[in-house]
């Protein structure tokens, strides 16, 4: 493996888990008070086009990871829009 390829396997492999820890702290809590849900929109739209533009390059790293990012950031930002729309949260930016 090259140095190229270890340090894209890395940044892949911190993307995919950088919001599991957020996630699993939502999901025991149903907490999103503190969570800003303009920035999980542009999240999930952002990570949604980094999918699309790996699938149209047919790169795997790029597929897999922003495919397996997609799972707690869509989950973190159904709950936030979903206390969002019951009033549990104010709608805020």
């Amino acid at each position: 493996m090259t140095s190229l390829q270890i340090v894209g396997s890395l940044a892949s492999l911190l993307s995919v888990l950088n919001q599991f820890p957020q996630a699993i702290k939502v999901f025991r809590t149903k907490d999103t008070h503190s969570i800003s849900l303009t920035m999980y929109c542009i999240v999930v739209v952002c990570i949604t086009l980094w999918l699309v533009y790996g699938i149209m390059l047919k790169d795997g790293p790029l597929i897999w990871a922003n495919g397996l990012s997609l799972i707690p950031i869509t989950y973190i930002f159904i709950i936030k829009l979903t206390n969002t729309v019951k009033r549990i949260d104010k709608l805020s930016i």
